[in-house]
């Protein structure tokens, strides 16, 4: 027999219907929230209702964005010839975290994964060739910073092909052992990129 109230049930599954959240998490999430103050909870509320209200895709590179162009798009001093190509607005956020890059990015909205039933026109890759093959815009190098997965290196290949005709320079990230990782808990892809991408000492 289930003890606890309707309501909160659904609280939980609701939480633990979001990625990365357990039944622990959530039931904590959920009893949480139910201690806060209902001044708190409008604002959390309020929060959601207005991000998911307002943000949409930039009409450009598909980041997330309250105008129809985004800021990085927008802004002039960004190198403009060079697009990263990522697979979710969050991964632009990692790269602008960094502080490394300067140039523009193309967000595809996923990627390619049959077993899932997602084909290249189920994301932005036209969009991208498209953007490419504006010989005003002057775009030479895609970084193609997809996951270094099965999905994520099919993908890259896919796109490579299709820009080739259009003579932009196409790069892979390169990926590696991470600092302080160990050799023991290395996958074979992650070995096979670190012996690939190797520097000299």
């Amino acid at each position: 027999m289930e003890y606890q109230a309707i309501p909160l049930l659904n609280l939980i599954e609701q939480f633990e219907s979001l990625p990365g959240i357990g039944k622990k998490s959530a039931q904590r999430l959920a009893y949480y929230f139910l201690q806060m103050d209902k001044e708190r909870v409008d604002e959390f509320i309020e929060a959601v209702a207005d991000a998911h209200g307002k943000i949409k895709y930039c009409k450009i590179c598909f980041n997330f964005t309250e105008d129809d162009v985004c800021a990085i798009c927008d802004d002039r001093k960004r190198t403009c010839g060079i697009i990263c190509v990522v697979e979710t607005p969050k991964d632009v956020a990692a790269f602008e975290r960094s502080g490394n890059y300067d140039g523009l990015y193309h967000v595809l909205g996923g990627l390619i994964s049959p077993m899932n039933g997602i084909g290249p026109e189920q994301l932005f890759i036209k969009e991208l060739v498209a953007r490419c093959g504006e010989s005003e815009k002057g775009i030479n190098e895609i970084i193609m910073a997809t996951n270094s997965t099965v999905e994520g290196e099919t993908t890259s290949i896919y796109i490579s092909k299709l820009l080739k005709p259009l003579g932009v320079k196409t790069s892979r990230l390169a990926y590696g052992i991470p600092v302080g990782g160990e050799l023991e808990y290395a996958d074979d892809i992650t070995l096979r990129r670190a012996l690939e991408n190797r520097n000299p000492i």
